[in-house]
């Protein structure tokens, strides 16, 4: 990998990393202050986005946890060319709201650094199967 590839894929890992361990330092030392978070799927459950720039993601990281409980996580496969890196896994999960586990899914990951930084974390996954756990 050229150098600009290796950080970018160091980046989004060591951020995916500091995340799946609820360390918000890390996670801020990693974010551009303009980064966008966006999640598509159901506007009815509280952590859909888009969130635009750090400080309104630190405000929906904790709606998100207190919404979704990872129980499964395995990244499959992971990508990287110039700024921009794909990551591909399998999960599940439970939502707190009717207490039912999601089934295990697929997601998708495409984000984007700049200098160092995580700018863009768009987020893929089985929209509805989420949705139909949340809403019981």
């Amino acid at each position: 990998m050229d150098t600009t590839t290796q950080t970018s894929f160091d980046t989004v890992m060591a951020f995916m990393g500091a995340m799946g361990k609820g360390d918000m330092k890390t996670m801020s030392d990693l974010m551009a202050d303009d980064m966008v978070w966006h999640n598509e799927g159901d506007k009815s459950m509280p952590w859909i986005g888009p969130w635009n720039g750090k400080a309104k993601i630190f405000e929906f990281l904790p709606i998100f946890g207190a919404n979704f409980k990872t129980t499964a996580w395995d990244n499959t496969d992971a990508f990287a060319s110039g700024d921009t890196v794909a990551v591909f896994g399998k999960m599940n999960g439970v939502t707190t709201k009717s207490g039912k586990e999601i089934g295990a899914f697929t997601f998708a990951l495409r984000a984007k650094v700049r200098d160092g930084k995580v700018v863009l974390w768009h987020w893929f996954e089985d929209s509805y199967a989420v949705s139909k756990a949340f809403h019981g």
